[in-house]
């Protein structure tokens, strides 16, 4: 056996063995759904949340627009014509098709332009996983303003523990969290809307241990975004099988060759999923961070500097002599096309990212486009981009180690322009990180712009940005969806 397979072996035997003494934590997770409402949230946390859903409705009308539409609505009319019918909307269209169906597009089209939520601690994209799954069957559940918050920050807050459990290593491991992790995600909040009982929901977590899948070779390519469908899809089925009488282990996550014994790693601890429940609740501690550039966020620290360092200079893509972007270590772990030849792949690529700042002073969705990122000007200028690595941008962070890519240490971006002037810039947080809260005009001014590629006319797409900002009165949310689809 080689050095590494015996290092992997032990990994998981470690895994094993504290999955072996570990707590009931499925029917600890069960009772905590159970015994927690709306009512027990910490203040703060329902407008916090609405910025989250608001943020979700708007990345899944992006991604109606999208290159990932096309082949969904393909795969959805194909089961359609195979006897799959239904009466659920897919987001952005006037498709219907069958609630699971729905659940699989809308999801994918969630995360299509990467431009849905960060829960670093899991590292995943839990919430265009939720949302989906949540709205999949509005015509048989309904479901109101009110009980979408309280299932979205049960979804979050479950989903995310079991991240915390898991430990980032779950994700260096080549696995994305937001196929094997989120969908528990969809699975908490489901059993907390259809009110389900704590036998039925722990065999819904232990049905949906055996589907969690997906893995970071794929980012890139449109199987990232199916990653977030599949997920929602998969929560929506496990919960209606355990509804249905199907059985499952109940303890699917922590028991012997459960979830977390077969994808965890030494460090994992389903104790401390169990014991982080509510202690405290991550939408209020330490938040959910929404995107205010549609891609990967690990790059959106260099993104700001470069349009901080381009407004301040006034600079424009020719003036420039060299632009170098100094990022943390493992700050780069899925910045892996530093000459990317499509759109999905300039949204993993740090250098693209620079190069189109500083060309066009700002990104949006057409930035990540084929035309753009093949642009003759870009090809130019990323010969002056150095994008590197360095212990300088660690900082002090004791659990640096622990944070993903996105979220470690800080960032540094320096500019030398041919008329001899230099200068560098600090940047320690994304926007849109907690500390950095995007406002009510930012998110406004984004769900505007992704209705606008799922051609929404503005009158309907203001209305429903509205009826989200004032979600907690709303009786049913069906009539905001009936919004957002095409007649």
């Amino acid at each position: 056996m080689t050095a590494h397979a015996k290092s992997h072996a032990a990994s998981h035997a470690t895994a094993h063995d504290a999955a072996q003494a570990a707590p009931a934590l499925t029917e600890g997770i069960a009772r905590f759904i159970q015994n927690n409402s709306l009512a027990d949230y910490p203040d703060g946390v329902v407008e916090k949340t609405k910025k989250i859903i608001v943020d979700t409705f708007a990345a899944i009308l992006s991604g109606a627009g999208s290159e990932v539409a096309a082949p969904l609505l393909d795969y959805a009319r194909k089961s359609a014509q195979a006897g799959e019918s239904g009466r659920s909307p897919v987001w952005g269209t006037s498709q219907r098709c069958s609630a699971e169906t729905a659940a699989l597009v809308n999801g994918s089209f969630g995360h299509a332009l990467d431009f849905d939520d960060v829960l670093s601690m899991m590292p995943a994209h839990p919430s265009a996983v939720i949302i989906p799954a949540l709205c999949a069957d509005l015509q048989q559940h309904r479901l109101s303003g009110r009980g979408l918050i309280e299932a979205q920050v049960m979804g979050i807050e479950v989903g995310g523990k079991i991240g915390l459990g898991m430990t980032t290593e779950h994700y260096h491991r080549g696995f994305h969290g937001t196929g094997t992790l989120a969908m528990f995600c969809g699975v908490a909040a489901l059993a907390k809307t259809h009110a389900l009982d704590l036998g039925t929901t722990r065999i819904a977590f232990g049905i949906a241990s055996s589907m969690a899948s997906g893995i970071r070779r794929n980012f890139g390519t449109m199987t990232k975004p199916l990653h977030t469908g599949l997920a929602a899809r998969n929560a929506l089925q496990a919960v209606r099988l355990a509804m249905s009488g199907f059985t499952a282990a109940l303890d699917g996550l922590e028991g012997k060759a459960g979830f977390f014994a077969s994808y965890g790693e030494k460090e994992s601890d389903p104790g401390v999923t169990l014991k982080g429940l509510g202690q405290p609740w991550i939408v209020a501690d330490p938040g959910i961070a929404l995107k205010k550039f549609p891609c990967c966020y690990a790059a959106h620290s260099g993104m700001d500097g470069v349009l901080s360092l381009r407004a301040k200079h006034g600079f424009a893509a020719g003036d420039i002599a060299k632009l170098e972007v100094r990022m943390p270590p493992g700050g780069m772990e899925v910045l892996t096309f530093p000459t990317p030849q499509t759109g999905l792949e300039g949204k993993f690529s740090m250098e693209y990212c620079a190069a189109a700042g500083a060309l066009d002073g700002g990104y949006s969705i057409w930035t990540f486009t084929d035309e753009a990122v093949r642009r003759p000007e870009v090809r130019d200028l990323l010969a002056r981009i150095r994008v590197y690595e360095t212990d300088e941008c660690r900082g002090d962070d004791p659990l640096f180690e622990t944070r993903s890519s996105g979220s470690r240490g800080f960032v540094e971006v320096e500019v030398e322009l041919r008329n001899g002037t230099k200068d560098r810039l600090y940047i320690p947080k994304p926007p849109g990180h907690p500390s950095r809260e995007l406002t009510w005009n930012d998110l406004e001014g984004k769900f505007m712009d992704c209705a606008s590629e799922a051609r929404i006319e503005a009158g309907r797409a203001q209305q429903a940005f509205k009826a989200l900002r004032d979600l907690e009165n709303c009786p049913d949310i069906s009539a905001i969806v009936d919004l957002l689809v095409h007649r």
